[in-house]
């Protein structure tokens, strides 16, 4: 994607870091919960940040 402002790119930073903060918090609940569907879910929550942080990644010319 071209065209891009710095603020467009701080932006996309402060987004980045939030979706992969939320993965990683996510994952640590899906290995420390004892409920099977509930870490399940929570693994699956992760799964869907860390889809969401590599989409906007690759939008920023980064590499999968």
């Amino acid at each position: 994607m071209n065209n891009l402002t710095a603020k467009d790119l701080d932006v996309l930073c402060h987004i980045l870091t939030g979706e992969e903060m939320a993965c990683k918090k996510a994952r640590i609940y899906a290995n420390t919960l004892t409920d099977a569907a509930l870490a399940e879910e929570m693994e699956r929550i992760a799964n869907m940040h860390a889809a969401r942080f590599s989409a906007l990644f690759q939008m920023i010319g980064g590499k999968k």
